[in-house]
């Protein structure tokens, strides 16, 4: 008779007093439900697992004046936590229209700021790159204020089926759109060793470069794929053995983070797709519409740099920020991968 009622799943529980891996953190992941857990981790300096706290909200609304009635766009939409603060600046009249190329993480979004009340008369989430920006103009029209935060999501970060970190075991996929593209394994299975050297140097300043490209070239020689994020953790940290004992784990760590980050901007064309997002950016803004950009990468910084400058150059922009803004000593240490923020603005001539 209870042949086919579904027995009841418990929900993972953690061993001991702190939890570990991304499942048992289940209270961080409900953060709307464990408040008081959320703000915890964040007083410690830390970031719940699978959020994501916005960097430089005071600096980007005081660069963008959003008023009401205004039309807007997020470029990267992420956990919604910028929107969120740039709709209340709205104050419901107007309109602001946000892209995630991460189709489901864009939809968990959509229904967080739904259920905090930004419904579909005051906000609309588009699965579109950014790099797209000139078709979402063509139903949209032009912006009043426009902003692009360049990083990865921490839910991204967190989520170790993501393979964004070499701290936790998972496919090595790197790829912000798992539905497009070939993931990071994928690309190390087929590279030659000096498309490699070139990749980390370019994407990372990998000072181990070369070493760690014939590595991943001795491992394809022999067949034996680098499937996993610990797999090219453990082969950076064999190929490393060479460095003295006291700096060892240190120069393993960096070469990592490195790693993993010159893949991800490959994998995901980062460069590229930024570079075409902002030649067509004066073209999606109405005159003295303002735009902010975070980037997170010394390469990223010189593309901004370099593309509002030759825009103020021939006329686009009326005016372009001197000097990079970076986020408070306070907010750094109330959330650590705040750190490496550089903010850059340009305005519409």
């Amino acid at each position: 008779m209870n042949e086919n009622k579904q027995s009841h799943k418990r929900r993972v529980r953690y061993k001991g007093t702190h939890p570990k891996s991304y499942q048992e953190k289940y209270k961080e992941l409900n953060p709307e439900k464990y408040p008081e857990t959320i703000e915890r981790v964040i007083q410690k300096g830390g970031t719940p697992v699978g959020t994501h706290i916005p960097i430089c909200v005071k600096e980007i609304l005081e660069f963008l004046q959003i008023k009401p009635g205004q039309k807007g766009l997020d470029a990267t939409l992420g956990y919604g936590g910028h929107s969120r603060e740039m709709m209340k600046c709205l104050q419901f009249q107007g309109h602001l229209y946000a892209l995630d190329v991460d189709a489901a993480e864009m939809e968990k979004t959509r229904k967080r700021l739904e259920q905090a009340g930004f419904g579909a008369e005051i906000f609309t989430a588009l699965n579109v790159n950014f790099a797209d920006i000139d078709q979402v103009t063509e139903t949209t029209g032009k912006f009043d204020f426009v902003l692009a935060d360049l990083g990865v999501s921490s839910m991204q970060i967190d989520n170790p089926e993501r393979g964004f970190t070499y701290k936790r075991e998972g496919p090595l996929d790197l790829r912000l759109n798992q539905a497009k593209g070939i993931s990071a394994a994928e690309r190390l299975k087929h590279i030659t060793k000096a498309e490699l050297v070139g990749m980390l140097t370019e994407n990372a300043d990998e000072p181990y470069a070369e070493e760690i490209a014939a590595a991943v070239a001795a491992r394809n020689r022999k067949e034996q794929s680098i499937l996993t994020t610990y797999d090219l953790r453990n082969l950076i940290d064999q190929t490393l053995r060479f460095v003295p004992a006291d700096k060892r784990k240190d120069a393993v760590n960096k070469s990592c983070q490195r790693t993993f980050q010159a893949l991800r901007i490959d994998v995901n064309q980062e460069f590229e797709v930024l570079y075409e997002f902002l030649q067509k950016l004066p073209g999606i803004l109405n005159p003295g519409g303002r735009a902010a950009i975070l980037t997170f990468h010394s390469g990223e910084d010189r593309i901004v740099k370099k593309l509002f400058k030759e825009g103020q150059k021939v006329g686009d922009y009326s005016a372009v920020a001197a000097d990079v803004i970076r986020p408070s000593a306070e907010e750094c240490h109330r959330n650590s991968r705040a750190r490496s923020t550089k903010m850059r603005w340009a305005i519409k001539a």
